[in-house]
């Protein structure tokens, strides 16, 4: 079997191998992938363009878009393009970049997902010291240090999952994804990806509870207040974080802190599709649908 020394590209074998099949998935990720990316650029520029949305809860949601291009072009147009000319291959180096842009943009998105929650529970449970607490300066602090951490996180786990030789070249998804490169391994170096999975476990779990008590004290704040229209108001800038949170963390969890299994499973594929895929689509259309001045300032925008 192959080694490390010698493996200069992967075989992805996420999908089926009939051609029909393979038109039918390229068609569905083109459809995906478009409406991702028009959908985070039509928000990217609303923002920059409307001086009214220049606040620190759309200053963290460009952010978020901006992760979400970054999230979804790192996988989806490679797997279109093997669908489209009906390969299947990666090279070892373009793997490498791939895992780590992945990681960086997945660990950003998190952490952007974390501040964004502190953000809100400023807002709602102490509006009178918001625009001290969510200066400028702090804004920005908030949104270099989550792009640190991804960068950290991605650094980390890239090398730990490349620093261990592979006995095979085939991956049994449509991405180079660290459960399925685990998987490959022959040697015990594996368990420092183990470790630093484990390690990065509990910090997400840390800014998930975290999280989770921000939204605890936000919802009492919010039944407090008087007045319908203020409660609906309330939770119309809340609801959809907790959506977009809720997904991306349970399908990442449930995919990389599984124990290691050889044997292929389907539901590994749509665990992937859904959080890898599911977020950068569906964060669009939550923040358009939901949101009253992101749909005025299009309005806008259109005339």
């Amino acid at each position: 079997m192959p080694n490390k020394s010698t493996i200069t590209y992967f075989l992805l074998i996420g999908f089926s191998e009939i051609p029909e099949v393979q038109n039918l998935y390229f068609m569905a990720f083109f459809l995906t992938y478009l409406v991702a990316l028009i959908g985070n650029l039509v928000i990217i520029t609303i923002i920059v363009l409307n001086h009214h949305l220049h606040t620190p809860m759309y200053f963290f949601v460009l952010n978020l878009s901006v992760v979400d291009l970054g999230y979804i072009s790192v996988t989806i147009p490679k797997a279109m393009a093997n669908a489209l000319m009906k390969t299947r291959w990666i090279w070892y180096s373009h793997c490498v970049i791939q895992l780590f842009s992945f990681v960086l943009f997945g660990a950003s998105e998190f952490f952007l997902l974390t501040v964004m929650a502190y953000d809100r529970y400023t807002a709602i449970c102490h509006p009178l010291h918001y625009e001290t607490v969510m200066n400028r300066i702090a804004c920005i602090q908030m949104a270099v240090f989550a792009w640190i951490l991804g960068l950290l996180t991605a650094t980390l786990h890239t090398g730990a999952t490349f620093a261990s030789p592979f006995c095979s070249n085939v991956i049994n998804q449509f991405f180079c994804e660290i459960p399925q490169l685990l998987k490959i391994t022959c040697s015990d170096l594996y368990l420092l990806e183990v470790g630093a999975v484990t390690l990065t476990g509990c910090i997400y779990f840390s800014c998930f509870l975290f999280i989770l008590l921000s939204y605890m004290q936000i919802f009492k704040a919010v039944m407090r207040i008087p007045s319908v229209e203020g409660r609906q108001k309330a939770f119309s800038t809340c609801l959809p974080h907790i959506i977009v949170l809720f997904m991306f963390y349970f399908f990442g969890v449930f995919a990389y802190f599984r124990p290691i299994n050889r044997t292929p499973s389907k539901m590994d594929l749509v665990a992937a599709v859904a959080y890898c895929v599911i977020p950068p689509f569906l964060n669009p259309l939550i923040y358009t649908m939901r949101n009253k001045d992101i749909k005025g300032a299009l309005w806008k925008l259109i005339h």
